[in-house]
């Protein structure tokens, strides 16, 4: 069991983290999502809310420099499943869960990012209420130990989850040269009641220097109606 407030507070640069979760008063789906950078190319982003998801986009169009791996669709529903990426593997599930491919089965053709020597993990999420109540799966493709030849694919499924608790996942251990990829299982941790204050306290804690937005969602499991909170840096 950890803090996720502990856990983003102490690791500087964790890179893009997911937390899915069930609030502890039972009603809530619960779906978080956060990026942050430390080039200025990484930095100049935002997200905007779309009808469908959320969006990242230049906040400074003129300083962008490199667009590939830094703007896509990280938040994407599809009926009664929300999917949540770092990347644009989001299509890769949406796509294949329209054709009734498992979450594990739409991930086979996707691998780590092609950004050496540090190989950034695809990490993704995907949240499902259905008549039997809410469930989440998480994955994320990793390379070997640095190695660009071998890609190792996790899935961690949860179904029925505890109430007041949740998962978290993240790309990178801390703030290196090159960045070490996350390693073992989601880490166990508490889901507030309060949308507010929970977004709140995420991002009090996400490092001031390295932090860019945070997207964090509270699905109703009874008629899917959600609220979304998204705080941005930029500004």
């Amino acid at each position: 069991m950890y803090s996720l407030f502990d856990e983003i507070a102490s690791n500087p640069y964790p890179g893009r983290g997911i937390v899915l979760g069930q609030s502890p008063d039972k009603n809530h789906a619960v779906a978080v999502y956060f990026i942050m950078g430390r080039s200025e190319n990484s930095r100049n982003r935002i997200f905007i809310s779309e009808k469908d998801g959320i969006i990242t986009k230049p906040f400074d169009e003129k300083k962008v420099t490199d667009p590939s791996l830094i703007f896509y669709q990280p938040v994407k529903i599809l009926g009664n499943k929300t999917i949540i990426t770092n990347g644009d593997h989001t299509d890769a599930i949406y796509k294949g869960m329209d054709q009734q491919l498992t979450f594990e089965q739409c991930l086979r053709n996707c691998s780590f990012e092609p950004d050496a020597p540090n190989y950034t993990p695809r990490i993704s999420g995907i949240i499902k209420i259905d008549a039997t109540g809410q469930h989440y799966a998480m994955s994320i493709l990793k390379s070997d130990n640095g190695s660009p030849d071998s890609c190792q694919r996790f899935t961690f499924a949860y179904d029925n989850p505890t109430p007041g608790y949740g998962h978290f996942i993240h790309t990178y251990i801390g703030d290196s040269n090159p960045l070490k990829s996350f390693c073992g299982e989601p880490k166990k941790i508490s889901i507030l009641d309060d949308i507010d204050l929970f977004a709140d306290k995420i991002w009090k804690n996400l490092n001031e220097e390295n932090k860019i937005s945070l997207w964090v969602r509270y699905i109703n499991i009874k008629n899917l109606e959600y609220k979304d909170i998204i705080k941005n840096k930029n500004k």
